[in-house]
């Protein structure tokens, strides 16, 4: 099965009938959220119902803040995330008493691309990104970015605005939250951003770094300087930080509720347990071993709360947000 979504009404269900006496588990785990964090998912959630095949595993997309919508409705016991839950989303989970645990899974390079018919486009700076995607920018041809490029009229794809890649590209490079120029094509659906670049030689757009790599035949890569030099988003540059500031961790949370019922403890102790080998898989990178212990330790202790979430993050690593090594 293809890791990778192919459309954004997809609810993609997994269930093995499998024989009578095939796992001890039966019930069901509901999954909406983040288009970018879906293809890790989904592949722990093949590997777990080889071994529960009387799980059933409904796994929805759309976007971090689409699913967070859901979650907090009380409609998933797990919301797929590529950003921290944000503070009007930890304030309406207060208010409906609504606890959840918080758990990276991986890291992500966001990575930008041009068409690979696009020969004159060897780097991108964050200050040109900002030029390009700021509330109110007046680039309009490739010309406006850098002098000596081509008069041609730059075609801009990105993520819908429900999207954590949409909220940390724009805070990354624009330095809040859903502040964007509005005249991209935007979609939830990555698949349709890698068809529009790889379809229009004057595009440009930016996705995750897994659809990229199950796509690099259709696109170019863009290294950005980020201050440091030109630096193009590896598992390399994206496990030390050095590709900056489009390295992210991604996450899943997990209702607390539902972290009682025995099949979604199972699934997801089996998703910390697997996701080192299947991050690589589908193109992301694992996180250390030690944070991966923590995340389980964080679970199984029923661990609420955000400590990823807020400006005091800023400058802190995974290792110390999580508390290792204290």
């Amino acid at each position: 099965m293809n890791r990778i979504l192919t459309a954004m009404t997809l609810i993609m269900v997994i269930a093995f009938s499998g024989s009578a006496d095939a796992g001890k588990l039966k019930g069901a785990v509901k999954i909406d959220g983040s288009s970018t964090v879906f293809p890790i998912t989904e592949a722990v959630a093949e590997e777990f119902l080889a071994i529960q095949p009387r799980v059933r595993v409904t796994i929805g997309v759309s976007g971090t803040g689409g699913g967070f919508k859901k979650f907090l409705a009380g409609g998933t016991d797990i919301n797929d995330a590529s950003r921290p839950i944000k503070s009007k989303e930890l304030k309406k989970a207060l208010e409906k008493g609504i606890e959840f645990i918080e758990l990276p899974v991986a890291y992500d390079g966001l990575s930008v691309l041009v068409n690979p018919k696009n020969h004159f486009v060897d780097y991108l700076t964050v200050a040109e990104l900002k030029k390009i995607w700021q509330p109110g920018s007046t680039v309009k041809n490739w010309s406006d970015v850098r002098p000596g490029w081509p008069a041609e009229p730059i075609k801009l794809y990105g993520p819908g605005t429900d999207s954590g890649t949409f909220d940390y590209f724009t805070k990354a490079i624009n330095g809040k939250e859903q502040a964007s120029r509005p005249d991209f094509t935007a979609s939830e659906d990555d698949n349709v951003l890698v068809k529009g670049i790889a379809g229009d030689k004057n595009a440009l757009g930016y996705f995750g770094y897994a659809y990229y790599l199950e796509n690099k035949s259709k696109l170019k890569l863009v290294p950005i300087d980020g201050g440091n030099g030109k630096i193009s988003p590896t598992p390399a540059t994206i496990n030390d930080g050095s590709y900056k500031p489009l390295s992210r961790p991604i996450f899943i949370y997990v209702r607390k509720s539902s972290a009682s019922r025995p099949e979604v403890k199972e699934f997801v102790n089996f998703y910390i347990q697997s996701v080192p080998t299947l991050a690589k898989e589908v193109g992301y990178i694992p996180l250390p071993k030690d944070v991966y212990s923590a995340a389980k330790k964080r679970f199984n202790n029923l661990v609420t709360g955000s400590v990823f979430s807020g400006d005091k993050t800023k400058g802190k690593s995974i290792e110390e947000l999580l508390g290792i090594g204290k």
